[in-house]
């Protein structure tokens, strides 16, 4: 019996150690590798250096005899490291670093390479790599084209503002010096301060403007548009265009209801409307029309404002969206044009996702085209009211 028994536990036994042995120690050794497979992913070395190689702005590492002995691809992109070795500007920063200790700036313009690849204008600075005994600088630096052009564009800005509101201050102190000293003429004393109200009215607007353009400038997209009824917009600037247009002997004319409809502001698009067809009646010889119409291309509605007016000449229509640039400046100011007009046309395009277009040919005349998505009602087929409408005349141009 004991014999029996014996046999019996050596028989189990080897079938418990055919199971570990056949099945529970691969499971084992299995399960043991994938945690080690785990564990031996990329190293806090090979993370760091994946993080410099794709960092956005430029890094380098220079060493005291202007070795480069490390930088990434922006590096190269923007030009601080050329064959290995840092560009001059940089070099003489870096050694006034290693010199003092102290961080310093450099500027780098931009320029045009061959094949006619463009380097941005780049500023950065360079500091003493710490924990290295000084061996090495590091230098930062990035793309400040963006930021330079905005600077040139707020000095110009700050320059026109203060040439433009000089004019009329100018006019307003003259003509009441004027006004003072023809206080015995009644006729004089009515012409100087009829004068004095014009130059107060155009500097009270374009005080206005300008804080309408400042508003513009630094909005967003319109962030809770509603749908804007096209022809509504039209109706409402042709109506505070129509004393203006029969002053000046200009003749408004429209064409038939749209049903159009874009997603946007219906204040702003007014204003830009009628700042289109203000300026269409100010350049347009007396008796000739000035014609609004709708049409739609696409998801795109258009508005465009034509007159028969002197014309735009090729160079300067590139510029007529700029602040304060005014093709005939003697008729603006005859006119009462602060040169704001177009350029809240333009922005306020830009705020609604859409844009502002010129066709002009002097001695023929100009048409404006202000360009709008389009706004389809949820749930419809994709097409907007009235569209087959709307796409008669989209080539109607002086």
């Amino acid at each position: 019996m004991q014999v029996s028994l014996g046999i019996f536990l050596a028989i189990v036994a080897g079938v418990i150690g055919f199971i570990v042995g056949g099945f529970v120690v691969p499971l084992i050794n299995r399960r043991n590798e994938r945690r080690r497979a785990e564990q031996t992913g990329p190293s806090r070395l090979e993370v760091l250096q994946g993080v410099y190689l794709q960092a956005p702005y430029a890094l380098a590492v220079v060493d005291r005899h202007q070795d480069v002995v490390l930088y990434n691809r922006r590096a190269a992109e923007l030009g601080i490291v050329d064959d290995r070795l840092l560009v001059e500007p940089v070099w003489l920063a870096a050694q006034a670093t290693f010199t003092t200790g102290e961080p310093t700036r450099f500027d780098l313009p931009a320029k045009l390479l061959t094949g006619r690849r463009r380097i941005p204008s780049v500023s950065g600075r360079s500091e003493i790599l710490g924990e290295y005994d000084e061996q090495f600088v590091v230098v930062f630096a990035d793309d400040d084209s963006e930021h330079r052009r905005m600077e040139a564009a707020r000095r110009d800005f700050v320059a026109n503002v203060s040439h433009e509101l000089k004019t009329p201050v100018g006019a307003m102190a003259v003509l009441a010096e004027a006004l003072l000293e023809s206080k015995d003429d009644p006729d004089s004393v009515e012409y100087f301060g009829g004068r004095v109200v014009s130059e107060a009215q155009r500097l009270g607007k374009m005080v206005s403007e300008l804080i309408e353009l400042s508003r513009l400038q630094g909005a967003e997209r319109i962030r809770d548009p509603e749908p804007v009824d096209v022809d509504d917009v039209v109706d409402e600037a042709l109506r505070r265009s129509a004393s203006t247009a029969e002053a000046a002997g200009i003749e408004l004319i429209t064409d038939a209801p749209s049903g159009l409809e874009v997603r946007g502001d219906r204040t702003l698009l007014v204003t830009a409307l009628t700042n289109l067809v203000s300026n269409a009646v100010n350049y347009s010889p007396e008796r000739t029309p000035v014609s609004i119409t709708r049409g739609i291309d696409g998801d795109t509605v258009m508005v465009r404002v034509t007159d028969r007016g002197i014309g735009i000449a090729p160079e300067h229509q590139a510029r007529v969206f700029e602040r304060f640039f005014r093709v005939d400046k003697a008729r603006s100011r005859a006119t009462g044009g602060t040169g704001l007009g177009l350029a809240i046309v333009k922005h306020v395009a830009q705020n609604h996702n859409g844009a502002v277009s010129l066709w002009s040919r002097p001695g023929t005349g100009s048409t404006f085209t202000l360009e709008l998505p389009a706004h389809v009602e949820p749930g419809g087929d994709g097409t907007t009211p009235a569209a087959e409408h709307a796409t008669q005349g989209e080539d109607q141009v002086p």
